[in-house]
């Protein structure tokens, strides 16, 4: 999304995870994606990392903080703390330690805190939109559904007020168009 925002045009590579092409496997040694190769070489493989870089390209939005820290604590604890417990949360199956529930619990710590911004902010930080909140929603969409009835049936009201117009937004259904799994020597694909 921030990708897509910054209005920067590159070169598309649909992947498999289960069936990594050679070329991605070179450029990035994490072998997950996103990865990023511009155009000098230089490989950017961190979500986060990315998105700055687009955005310190062009901001027509102004997505970008005049308060990084801020911004940045919260994507922070959103990347190392709520992930996790999403993860445990998506996949209990994996990780037989406590319920489902239990790890719902857990990530509900994060959900009241977004709630209580957004009962301040129209978005996460502010009255408009920013990184923060294009960096978020996807985390916070895959928690919702999960189990999509208890999210839309929580006390998070606010947070689901903001999903739901994220979920909405024409910069998401920009970005979330199908494209053929990329194969070498096929025509770009230019997003």
């Amino acid at each position: 999304m921030a990708i897509r925002s910054s209005e920067i045009k590159l070169q598309l590579r649909e992947i498999l995870l289960k069936d990594k092409p050679e070329a991605m496997l070179q450029a990035s040694s994490k072998a997950t994606v996103p990865v990023l190769v511009l155009d000098d070489g230089t490989v950017i493989d961190q979500s986060l990392d990315i998105m700055l870089w687009s955005l310190r390209q062009n901001d027509p939005l102004e997505l970008l903080p005049e308060n990084d820290s801020e911004t940045l604590s919260l994507i922070r604890t959103n990347d190392n703390l709520f992930k996790i417990h999403l993860d445990h949360y998506k996949y209990s199956d994996r990780f037989p330690q406590l319920s489902q529930l239990d790890y719902r619990h857990k990530g509900e710590v994060f959900l009241k805190q977004l709630d209580m911004n957004l009962r301040q902010h129209t978005f996460l930080l502010e009255n408009s939109p920013s990184l923060a909140d294009i960096a978020i929603f996807p985390f916070i969409r895959q928690f919702a559904y999960v189990d999509i009835k208890w999210f839309e049936s929580s006390p998070y009201t606010e947070l689901t007020r903001w999903l739901n117009y994220w979920l909405n937004s024409d910069l998401f259904l920009s970005v979330m168009s199908k494209h053929p799994q990329w194969e070498t020597g096929q025509e770009p694909v230019i997003f």
